[in-house]
């Protein structure tokens, strides 16, 4: 089993308890799935599960981005060499 890989946060204005939670998911999709879109996928139904639709998550090392969200419901971070994108939108 690999090393355990601290997510270095570049921004977000999610409550910390949620953070926590966006950041214990990232770990475990990316222990259980390799194919980005598969990572994404996994986080999006258990975000949605646990907090409500529409949550949307992307994934990746290389990606632009500009979207609109819902006040507190955004986090921008890395796991290892990957990105990740949460938010939520209405």
């Amino acid at each position: 089993m690999s090393e355990k890989q601290t997510p270095v946060l570049r921004v977000a204005d999610l409550p910390d308890e949620i953070q926590t939670k966006v950041f214990e998911l990232a770990s475990e999709a990316t222990d259980n799935y390799k194919v980005e879109k598969e990572i994404a996928a996994y986080m999006k139904k258990e975000m949605d599960q646990l907090y409500g639709p529409s949550w949307h998550v992307i994934v990746g090392e290389s990606f632009g981005s500009y979207v609109t969200h819902d006040q507190g419901c955004f986090t921008y971070f890395y796991l290892g060499e990957l990105a990740f994108l949460v938010f939520k939108s209405g």
